[in-house]
């Protein structure tokens, strides 16, 4: 086949993409709308309470006890006053309320989704509870929440800490290892892979924890939680460096895993012996572009090819539709876990799905908002103090054929961390960087650690 033939069957094939993008996203945008109503109607009926969600349209309102503002007047009002020390509005994306519709964004012009375009009523709401204290976790699924045992394991322990699998010795401990899964995942996706194939030197040696992020697997996914860089983190302070007296280890983290581990990093300078990254989704913004706006672009660009990207499109510019989503994979949880185990008899494929199902909407919508989008402006910061700061190995590794976070990322890394090891993988995507080569990718991690 020649080049002129390759190219005009791409331009065509790109040109199909483009047209079927727009017409199934523009359907996608009036039906968030619709499913707006119908969510709240039937939250109400069954729960006897209006689920509030970003789609609200904000008000002019002031909140005396929480010590929030919220009257800016202009195209669209947001918080400009604030007394809390728990939580910074910085912490917050603006992905969250402001995401244009197909039409809008084409155009370029300022129309944005109706209700959309300031800070909501839902987040107000969150904020009041948070500064003033808030109120327990709520412990009850809502009924478009799994309840399976899985999903809902932490809610019979009186312990707000997150599920960790600890692995190694627990005395004479050498070396410490924190592992942290990406978007929509557990930490299956290290001990079904990597922990069986480490050494028996490094296991009696090394102390490895793999831990469920806050609102994923068996971790707790508390309903008035941000799932914000410092609640996470803070939640893994609690949960691994503090009762376990942690004084320095080694992360290796996935996909957005990867930005709680450099955020970790920089909060623990003088700790971190190794930084070991999967996939990070580093997109350097351009000049005049909005660093949240474009990293959401960037990595859910509403195209309906490759499908991952489809996936990732509708979980991050629609609220009702990935809710939706979430409503059938989490009802249909333990039916799809027996058939994988009946036809395919498979473990890979089972911990995948238990990783993909034990969340919530509510965890994965604002952990995917405030933690990947809302980070954009802060990951080069990171990356500067990790390359000026820190004196710990850099080892970064990507799968050539991934299409949700592409290898250019860790090129990116590379510009701002030079002393970065950086190892492209021929022929592995974003899950078989690990799934599959976990033998190889063990002995890699332990030449790793050992000449840190």
């Amino acid at each position: 086949m020649g080049k002129t033939t390759r190219f005009v069957l791409g331009l065509t094939g790109k040109l199909i993409n483009d047209l079927l993008s727009f017409i199934v996203f523009c359907v996608l945008d009036v039906v968030d709308v619709l499913l707006c109503y119908v969510y709240k109607i039937v939250d109400f009926f069954v729960e006897d309470e209006w689920k509030p969600c970003y789609c609200s349209s904000p008000k002019d309102v002031i909140v005396n006890s929480g010590g929030i503002l919220v009257s800016e007047k202009g195209e669209g009002e947001k918080i400009v006053c604030v007394s809390s020390t728990r939580l910074r509005l910085e912490e917050i994306s603006d992905t969250l309320y402001t995401r244009p519709s197909l039409v809008a964004q084409v155009s370029k012009t300022t129309v944005k989704r109706p209700g959309i375009g300031g800070q909501s009523s839902f987040a107000v709401e969150m904020l009041q509870e948070k500064i003033g204290g808030g109120n327990k976790s709520r412990r009850v699924p809502r009924w478009s929440d799994c309840d399976c045992d899985t999903c809902n394991s932490w809610s019979s322990s009186c312990k707000d800490t997150l599920f960790v699998h600890t692995d190694g010795p627990k005395d004479n401990v050498s070396e410490n290892v924190l592992f942290i899964h990406g978007f929509i995942s557990s930490s299956a996706f290290w001990t079904e892979t990597l922990f069986p194939n480490f050494s028996k030197s490094i296991k009696s040696k090394y102390r490895l924890f793999a831990i469920d992020l806050l609102g994923f697997g068996k971790s707790p996914k508390p309903h008035e939680s941000l799932y914000t860089v410092k609640e996470h983190l803070d939640m893994i302070e609690r949960s691994v460096l503090e009762p376990n007296k942690v004084e320095s280890f080694h992360i290796v983290a996935h996909s957005l895993g990867c930005i709680l581990a450099l955020a970790l990093a920089v909060k623990y300078p003088k700790s971190v012996k190794s930084l070991t990254l999967l996939a990070p989704p580093y997109f350097p913004t351009p000049k005049g572009e909005e660093a949240t706006q474009y990293m959401m672009r960037k990595v859910a660009p509403r195209q309906v090819w490759p499908l991952i990207a489809f996936g990732a499109s509708m979980a991050c510019w629609y609220e009702h539709v990935s809710r939706t989503i979430c409503l059938l994979i989490c009802k249909q949880h333990r039916t799809w876990e027996l058939l994988t185990k009946l036809i395919t008899r498979n473990r890979v494929r089972t911990y995948l799905i238990d990783g993909f199902c034990c969340h919530t909407h509510n965890a994965a919508w604002h952990t995917l908002h405030n933690v990947i989008c809302g980070t954009a402006a802060k990951i080069e910061g990171y990356l500067d103090m990790v390359q000026n700061h820190l004196t710990c190995s850099v080892n970064v590794f990507h799968g050539q054929d991934d299409e949700l976070i592409p290898v250019e990322c860790s090129a990116n890394v590379k510009t701002r961390v030079p002393r970065a090891n950086i190892r492209v993988v021929e022929k592995k995507d974003h899950i078989t960087i690990v799934v599959g080569r976990q033998e190889a990718f063990a002995r890699e991690l332990e030449q790793i650690w050992k000449t840190a």
